[in-house]
């Protein structure tokens, strides 16, 4: 696990081949369905400066997007260790990357899944949160004549999320006299031993990576038990509409000095499980307004495609119409409905010109994380079109988006 790991470069996309502005792409190709818009130099960019400013090990959190094109941009950029879920997301990295360390940080699988991760696509590290998943770990890494001694076991444990716009609390995570018995019956089994927690997704405020490292660190002592890994999981924001998070480089920061200020070990290998803030900029959307009812814009993409989140979050994302010559008017409230028949695929109201109307094309952006991946195919809305977009820094992006408000 802590090992040099020496990779060969795959072939990065291309942008000279597809040399267009997302107004060239509308304008030129006037497509029919939705156009996912791929902005590889931002994300790179993106992807140097975490792993530059991360004094430990990046696992990228595959659930934000799976794309080969972003694996193949985070590989490329220094990222080896891989954050998989499910046995899907196991198939896909190993297949893509077969030299990347995956680590199944889902706390609940089923014992088929884990035992193909280990026998067919040697994944070692793998998340809990009961004695009952221990078990099955162990059962099922397990041959006819010995018990694997190879594992590296992170315990999730239930931490405070006090500044997350989605706390992640409920579902998984253990505290207490119940953590520190299953931290001991890990280190029995005589594998590694890790503790891992998620502090939320799209955290807007300082101290809860610091308080969650305090937190581990007292259980940690009151267990009498030394950790081999260290895992401060997500939860590193980007920019939305109404959101100005702390950048990722002052939570690293904060995990800097909590984790050394608490003293772990020297040997304690320290990772991050970042999703949103590598993924949120690799993907725009490229959609059509296919007719304007008054206030009320209909769109050839929504809540059951990859803006799931604008609908069941009310999240809104920076958007701009793009027309030659550009819209001199200012911006109004519109409510933005998708295709499907559906009345609940529908968010907003977003601040978009005041003149736009059917035929015209926005552009969104920040739908690189949890965009594609929520998307299903409810009503047969699922045909989309994938174009290399040419490169645009987004804060330049943000900053036109504020000034035309």
């Amino acid at each position: 696990m802590n090992r040099l790991v020496l990779f060969q470069r795959r072939r990065p996309l291309e942008p000279e081949k597809a040399p267009y502005t997302s107004l060239q792409i509308a304008k030129d190709l006037k497509p029919e369905h939705p156009v996912t818009l791929v902005h590889p130099h931002q994300t790179a960019r993106d992807v140097r400066s975490f792993v530059a400013g991360f004094q430990g090990h990046t696992m990228y959190a595959v659930k934000a997007n799976d794309s080969s094109d972003l694996l193949d941009i985070l590989w490329n950029n220094g990222v080896t260790w891989f954050d998989v879920a499910s046995i899907n997301e196991v198939r896909l990295v190993s297949q893509r990357l077969p030299e990347a360390t995956l680590c199944f940080m889902n706390p609940v699988k089923s014992a088929e899944a884990i035992r193909e991760a280990y026998f067919v696509h040697g994944v070692r590290s793998f998340s809990l949160d009961s004695g009952n998943e221990l078990d099955k770990i162990l059962r099922s890494t397990a041959t006819a004549t010995r018990r694997a001694a190879d594992l590296n076991i992170f315990v999730r444990l239930q931490v405070a999320s006090r500044h997350a716009k989605l706390s992640l609390e409920s579902k998984f995570g253990i505290s207490g006299n119940e953590a520190q018995q299953l931290l001991q019956a890990v280190r029995k089994s005589r594998n590694k031993t890790g503790i891992c927690f998620h502090v939320g997704s799209q955290v807007m405020g300082s101290g809860d990576f610091a308080g969650g490292l305090q937190q581990a660190h007292v259980l940690l002592l009151e267990a009498g038990i030394l950790v081999d890994f260290v895992s401060v999981g997500g939860g590193f924001g980007v920019k939305y509409p109404g959101m100005d998070p702390p950048s990722p480089s002052e939570h690293l920061e904060e995990i800097y000095r909590a984790f050394h200020s608490l003293k772990f070990p020297s040997t304690t290998v320290l990772l991050a499980e970042p999703g949103r803030c590598l993924a949120a900029w690799h993907h725009s959307m490229l959609l059509r307004i296919e007719e304007r009812r008054g206030s009320s814009l209909y769109l050839n993409d929504g809540v059951y495609g990859t803006l799931s989140d604008a609908g069941h979050l009310n999240w809104s994302y920076f958007t701009r119409l793009l027309r030659d010559p550009p819209s001199m008017e200012g911006n109004i409230p519109f409510t933005l409905y998708g295709p499907t028949c559906d009345a609940l695929d529908k968010f907003g109201p977003w601040d978009i010109p005041a003149d736009a109307k059917a035929g015209d094309y926005l552009e969104i952006f920040g739908l690189g994380a949890y965009g594609s991946v929520m998307r299903t195919r409810f009503n047969g809305c699922d045909t989309y079109e994938s174009r290399v977009a040419q490169d645009e820094p987004i804060d330049l992006v943000i900053e036109r988006y504020y000034q035309s408000r």
